[in-house]
């Protein structure tokens, strides 16, 4: 009788899958939301987003001390890991039990809605200290498109890839 290892069973090589799948899509929709909201928005005369000092600003109100390396590293774990974590784990799975007639796309721009309430009220105003939203400037809405636009080549990205 043959024994199957780990990476042989087939459950292994599908999680394996959609984890890579999820680092994957983390990775370019991370670099999508900056290039957008530190490049091409201010580029366009609109506000730019501040993403690290704003991971900063947690950093500084949980731990009473500054830190730039953990600034960007949180930064980057939320976009590489959480979010993405977020629609591959809870979000799709939810849309397709409780509401599979909802188009992905439309799905995945309300998970960046999320992301966006997520982001500048939970973090920015309630861990922060900020106000809620950042007061709705400029900023708070080029945040709004930047998730929007994460949680999108997220799930383009899932599909691809056939998760």
């Amino acid at each position: 009788m043959a024994t199957m290892s780990a990476p042989d069973m087939p459950l292994f090589r599908s999680l394996s899958h959609r984890i890579v799948t999820m680092l994957t899509a983390g990775a370019f929709a991370t670099v999508a939301f900056d290039f957008f909201g530190q490049s091409l928005s201010p580029g366009l005369g609109f506000a730019g987003l501040a993403p690290v000092p704003l991971a900063n600003q947690v950093i500084r109100t949980v731990t009473g001390a500054e830190s730039l390396p953990g600034a960007h590293a949180l930064h980057y774990m939320a976009g590489m890991l959480a979010y993405p974590f977020g629609w591959v784990f809870v979000a799709e799975p939810l849309r397709r039990m409780i509401l599979p007639q909802l188009n992905w796309l439309a799905a995945a721009a309300l998970y960046g809605v999320v992301l966006w309430i997520f982001a500048l009220y939970v973090m920015a105003s309630l861990v922060a200290g900020n106000p809620p939203f950042l007061g709705f400037a400029q900023i708070a809405w080029v945040a709004l498109v930047g998730h929007v636009l994460f949680a999108i080549v997220t799930a383009v990205v899932m599909r691809i890839r056939g998760d």
